[in-house]
């Protein structure tokens, strides 16, 4: 039975955490909102969930809380940042500000990140940008858990894209997605059910087709989107290498297989040629391509004509990207956020080893 906690309970008790763990009251309270804009979202596997986790890579000295990130190189409009080991829930909302930033001055900035650990979710970056007018993107490259099309050996992350596009009346375009079939998180997730995966998912040692969510403890793998060849995985496999080298071989980090596991338990990758994991931001002025206003009055038509295109049978509607995280986040802020006993069990846990109560 889940048990119903609010958000503002969830926030004290996270931000207490990372207090404890040294972080600033400033870098705790920008790791919180970031993490716990997961749940909020209804992404519970990137939410409070993974707190044990990010004390787990600080006990083992993986995860830096007083760091000093810094701008290593840059142009006008581009910024490679040395996260320094920092939590990638601290360095990320920093270098997204960075790219925010560029793109106020000179219309567009991109930046690169490399020394830096997992940043939740990707959409809380991307729509930093949102109240500026701004397009905003993000991405990062992630522990080696996903096996390319035709291969049976982890190369690449989980590795998600997100975009956040402002509109008008119309709340804004976000598109945030893995470019696997679904996210370790989610695996996770049926795990603690004890439940299988659907199909497509994961893959076995031997690179056959296998339902077992905890194939990844006995050498499987995640699949690329597509889940196979004739679905499209090659496609998945592309995206996942896109956000990969953006993330990493441009910025220095490490890349591929190298990339540092998140489970602290798992040994780091011999011979890594970089820094941590890398992240990758973009942000657009709109109105450096045409007047924002102009650009989110027809954002609002693209979104009502989608919105209101005729559902297949058996739907009600048709859904914009963004959407149902929006109706949860409603929902959650109002009704509470639901936790799995084993999340609340993790997380006393950790507050028992902090002296903070959950």
């Amino acid at each position: 039975m889940d048990q119903i906690f609010s958000f503002q309970h969830l926030y004290q008790f996270t931000e207490s955490v990372f207090i404890q763990m040294g972080c600033s009251i400033t870098d705790a309270a920008t790791a919180t909102n970031a993490l716990l804009s997961a749940d909020i979202r209804g992404i519970d596997s990137h939410g409070v969930a993974r707190l044990s986790g990010y004390v787990r890579l600080w006990e083992a000295k993986r995860i830096n809380t007083t760091p000093n990130i810094r701008i290593v190189h840059e142009t006008p409009s581009t910024a490679v940042i040395d996260g320094d080991a920092g939590l990638g829930l601290v360095v990320a909302p920093y270098a997204m500000q960075v790219a925010i930033d560029k793109a106020k001055n000179v219309g567009t900035g991109w930046v690169s990140v490399k020394n830096s650990n997992h940043f939740g979710i990707a959409g809380y970056h991307a729509m930093m940008a949102l109240q500026h007018d701004i397009i905003g993107m993000a991405m990062t490259n992630a522990s080696a858990l996903v096996a390319p099309t035709f291969s049976i050996e982890k190369m690449l992350g989980t590795n998600p894209i997100a975009v956040a596009i402002p509109a008008n009346e119309q709340p804004a375009f976000v598109a945030d997605f893995a470019t696997t079939t679904a996210a370790n998180g989610k695996l996770e997730i049926l795990q603690r059910k004890n439940a299988d995966t659907p199909d497509g998912w994961v893959q076995d040692k031997d690179g056959n087709t296998t339902n077992d969510a905890n194939i990844l403890k006995k050498q499987g793998a995640l699949l690329p989107l597509g889940s196979d060849r004739e679905h499209g995985s090659h496609k998945g496999y592309a995206l996942g290498s896109i956000v990969d080298i953006f993330s990493a071989v441009l910025s220095g980090a490490s890349y591929g297989p190298w990339a540092p596991p998140f489970p602290a338990y798992i040994a780091m990758p011999e011979n890594q040629p970089g820094q941590g994991l890398g992240h990758f931001f973009g942000a657009m002025r709109v109105d450096a391509f045409r007047p924002a206003d102009e650009f989110k009055s027809h954002m609002d038509n693209w979104i009502s004509r989608f919105r209101n295109a005729k559902p297949a049978p058996g739907y009600d509607k048709v859904l914009i990207p963004g959407d149902p995280e929006r109706e949860m986040s409603a929902i959650r802020m109002s009704e509470g956020i639901p936790l799995l006993q084993s999340v609340v069990d993790d997380l006393t846990q950790v507050g028992v080893k902090f002296g903070v109560s959950l």
